[in-house]
């Protein structure tokens, strides 16, 4: 009897992975709509490194045995990450690393990742015979990923054969883009390096069809932009120093496409996460890390309770199942380590590790 209950639970067992398996139509990935995840179990945190020293890298954090390692990818990979990495995002059972390069060189790609085990799966090459498309920013949409360029393209990522499946060029100098509605919204700065960028715009692409519908006119040198859980899209414009402006935080209604509101925010980092937002403020003055409200643009009490201080906050990251905030701390611009504080929803610091270089941005490894 006892052999017969094993078999039956191992026969119930193979027919619950054969459905979950049978959902996943050309490979999409569905693991948030099948899998309960009870705690988180490591941290990566993408490291940017100096400019022209290639030393970019993606640390790890293991939470039971309280371990960090500065340079996780190389040691798993036997290889570097290479040259200002810029963004790691997860999609599904992999993550995605931006790896931009500089201009010049042939050093731009998109590493794809297993999130288990850190190991590439693949890089996708942005780089002419000359030169890198430098490469900035990936956001996902239905299964396929896609990433900004700073020479003005955006490329479409199918996810499941991990190759680019389309283009479309909108204007040089593109940042962070983000997803709203079915629809892109890509960032387009004032990068000097660049004369035709739009400067000033936020350019909107429809999904279904992958084409510019219109250019939304925002403040000046545009680089970051979040989706709240509303709809409403906020966009960190920086300025360029050289048009007499302020920076602002501007509001996008995805409804209407227009810009509905702008706030005289002098603001560093942002990272929205459902109805959770933080923003870095004040990032050379007195650093600051405030909760914003999404509905009015206010903010509210400041994140760190505990009397811990951030020499330079560099990156934020909200764990989308714990709500904790990582904070990257670059602690200098030199070429130092940097460190890496997990803040839990009652403002303390729960826990910190030495990260690689200017760390910037984290993916969380579940159980």
């Amino acid at each position: 009897m006892k052999n017969l209950y094993r078999n039956n639970i191992l026969i119930l067992a193979a027919i619950v992975v054969f459905f979950i398996s049978s959902c996943k139509k050309d490979g999409a990935e569905i693991a948030d709509k099948t899998q309960v995840i009870p705690e988180t179990k490591g941290i990566y945190m993408l490291c940017e490194g100096l400019m022209g020293i290639g030393n970019s890298a993606i640390s790890y954090y293991d939470i039971a045995t309280k371990t960090a390692v500065a340079d996780y990818y190389k040691q798993v990979n036997n290889a570097e990450l290479g040259e200002t990495a810029n963004d790691l995002e997860q999609y599904g059972s992999k993550m995605y690393c931006v790896v931009a390069g500089i201009q010049g060189k042939k050093e731009s790609f998109l590493d794809i990742i297993d999130i288990k085990t850190c190991r590439s799966l693949k890089r996708i090459s942005f780089n002419s015979a000359t030169d890198g498309y430098i490469p900035r920013f990936v956001a996902f949409y239905k299964d396929k990923a896609y990433v900004s360029r700073y020479d003005g393209k955006v490329s479409r990522i199918d996810t499941a054969s991990m190759a680019i499946d389309g283009e479309i060029m909108l204007s040089e100098g593109l940042e962070q883009l983000a997803v709203a509605n079915g629809k892109l919204y890509v960032c387009n700065s004032s990068h000097p390096y660049y004369q035709n960028g739009g400067k000033n715009k936020v350019s909107v692409i429809d999904l279904a069809t992958f084409t510019k519908t219109k250019d939304i006119t925002v403040n000046n040198n545009p680089v970051r932009i979040q989706t709240a859980d509303n709809g409403d899209l906020f966009v960190v414009c920086w300025n360029d120093y050289i048009i007499n402006n302020n920076p602002s935080l501007d509001r996008i209604s995805s409804v209407s496409d227009t810009k509905i509101a702008s706030y005289g925010y002098d603001l560093g980092a942002i990272a929205i996460n459902g109805s959770a937002a933080y923003v870095s403020k004040d990032i050379y003055s007195n650093p600051d890390i405030k909760a914003l409200n999404t509905t009015n643009g206010a903010f509210s009490s400041s994140l760190i309770t505990d009397g811990h201080t951030i020499n330079i906050i560099y990156g934020l990251t909200i764990n989308p199942f714990s709500k904790e905030v990582m904070v990257a701390d670059a602690n200098s611009y030199n070429g130092t380590a940097g460190t890496a504080y997990c803040v839990g929803t009652d403002g303390k610091v729960k826990f910190s590790f030495a990260t690689g270089v200017l760390p910037q941005h984290a993916v969380f490894n579940y159980k």
